[in-house]
């Protein structure tokens, strides 16, 4: 191991430009665009794409034509990645009050409200929690190590930036490949309906999702996902395969197997894998969120050393001023002091959001109460989350689920088991899911900054800037396309939403399945008891799609041919370095590409409702078929790019100084 202590690309005793009005008007331009984007693409196919890699290359190519430095390029960057993570959380659970029939429409106020209180409290949590986990905890962080690999490969002089772009290339042209037809309907066979307040909605019938020419299930094909496995390494990935292992190949047969009359009534077109689907989302997903929920308190169990010492050290700089006190540029956080009167002003913000709601007094107090408390635990398990694989694969959602369980709960206690009972329970859960989404990521933006060198309470002002005006901005769009589509009907189905809607709608009922949510809690204990390297990833393994974990493994298994071949050379430790180093920047350009051509999809499809002339270049664009077999080809292309490229230039030469002198 390197024992040299770590050193910023911009030394802390360097001075330039950082926090400045170009840098944040290009940020929240940015969070408004990537956040709208998302908001469409995540209600229709029930995913988002993380904003953090478009918004860096897009930051370095429209600052540089105005002298803009590498760490005005970081502030943009990190204003306009809280779009992304804002409306991750707005879209998941704010729908979800028209779907539940607490609203009969989404309204402005109340849900900028829910994305603002969430927002503010997720940035207020991580300036608490960054020394923790940012600097004192080894943890990879596999995505902001890609983006601060962006950040530096796109300066001047660096050789490195040839592999980054060549990547970047080949995974936007193989994600525009894949998704060659756009976004499609797709009808699966099982039929059931369930009533959700404003209408019928077959949730199993119909649905949309990304299609396309080369695409397999299986694995996905996806050079993005497998370079993510290659960063966060062969350990961690095939930890998360486990659990998709454990859920799919395991999990989902035994149900099948003890439930005959499911496929007793399937009809001769039905489909047995949409069956398999439909008992992995309804049985399965609950069971991992009971695990989850376990898991969340036994890691922060785990990390109570450093997350005390942490908080402990802040507040012993409250005397002095807060985190102004230090005099290193690059350690400096917002004044505690001011932070913990704006918990307080949020909390009380929360607590009339909640009244409103629950329309109770002793119910809004008490769920402000576990909502602070849960939202720091989460926003601290989230940012863990991110750290270990990725904001892209945060399972947000599963903690949404946790929060708003533990709130139906205190709500049938306290008796408010009716509409303003079921309102309540999705306020929390709304504001949760936006501090969650926003904790993990700042805490992937602060890793950047912390890698760059950049100072961290001018990133904190940015964040806080960015998600005012995003949350002020963005519930408009989500308001024009209800108006359009309709939120829960076929052409915006909302996926995520509808879960919450279903779960809060069950419980404050009486209807929630509890034996499945009971079985995922003694899942976890069993797990924790054997000591399983890292229950909560195994529970994030059963919790996602079973592609996504088996590319993410597939990249976990080409750093582990990686690693033998640099076995096989006899790498000395400096060729190893600079071959890591090579395999990183490839897959950062993987993450990269594939992210960027995602973008700009969704901006095609937005576009295409409202242009014609769009609509017709989508058609030409899109318009050709291929075999699903190519899939295949990017296996050979990855193992390549990751493997033989990095080794064969070990010995040629290592990537230039990655500091500003």
């Amino acid at each position: 191991m390197d024992s040299k202590p770590f050193e910023p690309f911009v030394p802390a005793a360097k001075s330039m430009p950082e926090l400045t009005g170009k840098a944040i008007g290009l940020g929240v331009l940015m969070a408004v665009a990537l956040g709208a984007a998302n908001a469409y693409v995540g209600m229709t196919a029930g995913l988002t794409v993380a904003a953090t890699f478009p918004a860096a290359v897009v930051a370095m190519a429209a600052l540089r034509g105005f002298g803009g430095t590498i760490l005005e390029e970081n502030i943009a960057r990190t204003t306009a990645s809280v779009g992304e993570a804002l409306v991750a959380g707005a879209i998941f659970t704010i729908p979800a009050f028209v779907i539940s029939g607490a609203w009969d429409e989404l309204q402005y106020l109340q849900s900028t409200a829910i994305m603002l209180i969430g927002g503010v409290l997720g940035v207020l949590f991580v300036i608490v929690l960054r020394r923790t986990l940012v600097v004192e905890a080894d943890l990879p962080f596999p995505e902001a190590v890609a983006a601060s690999e962006i950040v530096k490969a796109g300066q001047g002089g660096q050789t490195g930036a040839s592999f980054l772009f060549s990547a970047m290339g080949v995974a936007a042209v193989w994600e525009l490949l894949k998704n060659s037809n756009g976004i499609q309907y797709v009808q699966a066979s099982t039929q059931r309906f369930v009533e959700f307040g404003r209408s019928q909605i077959d949730i199993l019938q119909e649905r949309f999702e990304y299609t396309g020419g080369v695409l397999l299930s299986t694995s996905s094909a996806s050079p993005m996902l497998m370079g993510v496995g290659f960063i966060v390494g062969t350990k961690i990935s095939a930890v998360l395969f486990a659990g998709a292992v454990s859920g799919w190949l395991l999990l989902v047969p035994l149900a099948l197997f003890l439930n005959p009359g499911l496929t007793a009534a399937l009809g001769p077109d039905d489909n047995m894998i949409g069956l398999a689907t439909e008992v992995w989302s309804k049985q399965i997903r609950p069971l991992a969120v009971g695990t989850m929920i376990v898991a969340a308190f036994y890691t922060l169990f785990n990390l109570r050393q450093s997350l005390v010492a942490g908080i402990s050290k802040a507040l012993h700089h409250i005397g002095a001023g807060g985190g102004q006190a230090a005099s290193d540029r690059t350690e400096i956080d917002l004044n505690l002091k001011k932070i913990l009167v704006a918990i307080g002003a949020m909390a009380i913000a929360t607590f009339f959001l909640y009244y409103h709601f629950a329309q109770s007094f002793k119910g809004a107090l008490v769920l402000t109460l576990v909502m602070v408390i849960i939202g720091f635990l989460f926003a601290a398990v989230a940012g863990y989350l991110v750290a270990l694989i990725g904001s892209s694969n945060n399972p947000i959602s599963g903690l949404t689920l946790s929060a708003l369980l533990i709130a139906a709960i205190l709500m049938v206690f306290l008796g408010v088991t009716d509409v303003h009972g079921v309102a309540a329970v999705l306020g929390v859960a709304g504001v949760v899911c936006c501090a969650a989404g926003i904790a993990g990521d700042m805490m992937q933006d602060l890793k950047v900054g912390h890698i760059l060198g950049g100072t961290p309470y001018k990133m904190q002002i940015g964040e806080l800037v960015g998600v005012f005006f995003a949350a002020l901005v963005l519930t408009f769009p989500l308001i024009a396309l209800d108006r359009a589509y309709e939120i829960g009907s076929q052409a915006l189905p909302a996926p995520q939403a509808g879960l919450m809607a279903l779960m809060a709608n069950g419980i404050v009922a009486g209807e929630m399945a509890w034996g499945l949510v009971i079985c995922g809690m003694l899942l976890a204990l069993a797990l924790i008891l054997i000591r399983a390297p890292a229950p909560m990833l195994v529970a994030v393994g059963m919790y996602l799609p079973f592609q996504s974990t088996a590319a993410i493994f597939v990249g976990g298994l080409i750093r582990w041919v990686f690693q033998l071949g640099l076995d096989k050379q006899r790498a000395s430790e400096e060729e190893r370095t600079r071959a890591q180093n090579t395999g990183i920047l490839i897959s950062s350009g993987f993450i990269a590409g594939e992210s960027l051509m995602a973008v700009l999809l969704a901006l095609l499809v937005i576009g295409a409702d409202l242009y014609p002339a769009i609509q017709r270049f989508q058609t030409l664009t899109f318009g050709f078929e291929a075999t699903p077999w190519l899939s295949i080809l990017a296996y050979p292309l990855v193992i390549y790019m990751l493997v033989w490229v990095p080794i064969s230039r070990m010995r040629q030469g290592g990537l230039p100084s990655t500091r500003i002198e």
